[in-house]
């Protein structure tokens, strides 16, 4: 062999040899340079978070992004409580205002439901009318004077008859004949309307 084939031999291989280090060299280069994208501010509309490399949002599509430069919100100091005793003395003042107010204008009466009616429809054809009196003192009053009814139903010959035992009882004054009588009847009336016995006279009722 030649020297000079020898030679080009020796640069092929090392040329065939050199380029894998070169191809390697690249490599590891790219390797180098390629580092994580980070997030960056979030989107101005929807506040998603989304890579520093987008364009966009990738969920509403917008271009805009919160400004790192926007103000905070401003909190407001807290309010100052006033002074407990100060607080208790405008409660008082306001009490005895109200109380005042409701002394000098007192409050309605309440309008009568549908069951403080009378129950009496009939007697009240043109509107209802409160009652005046509880439905046992009605009662109670009512069965009195169901009672004085039926004591003057009395049968006319049952009266006629206490007449007469009257008028013969004592026939020695005839002046005091019509009196017994009346007074017989009077007797009879009152004991089966459960009356009282009232003794002495009756003063009617002045007006």
């Amino acid at each position: 062999m030649s020297t000079n084939s020898f030679m080009n031999s020796a640069s092929g291989h090392g040329a065939a040899a050199a380029a894998p280090a070169r191809q390697v060299g690249h490599f590891q280069s790219d390797s180098q340079t390629d580092k994580r994208t980070g997030y960056g501010l979030p989107c101005a509309h929807c506040k998603t978070y989304y890579t520093a490399d987008l364009p966009a949002c990738p969920v509403c599509k917008s271009p805009q992004r919160v400004s790192a430069v926007e103000p905070l919100a401003q909190i407001s100091p807290a309010e100052q409580l006033p002074d407990p005793a100060q607080l208790e003395e405008e409660r008082e003042r306001f009490l005895q205002e109200f109380n005042a107010q409701v002394v000098a204008a007192p409050l309605p009466p309440e309008s009568a439901t549908p069951a403080m009616h009378c129950n009496r429809q009939e007697n009240h054809a043109n509107a209802p009318v409160p009652a005046t009196i509880c439905q046992g003192c009605f009662d109670q009053l009512q069965e009195r004077v169901d009672v004085l009814e039926a004591a003057m139903h009395m049968d006319i010959r049952e009266a006629a008859q206490i007449v007469y035992d009257a008028v013969w009882a004592d026939p020695s004054d005839p002046s005091k004949t019509y009196q017994n009588a009346a007074q017989a009847l009077l007797i009879e009336l009152r004991r089966r309307s459960s009356i009282p016995q009232i003794f002495g006279q009756l003063t009617p009722p002045v007006n």
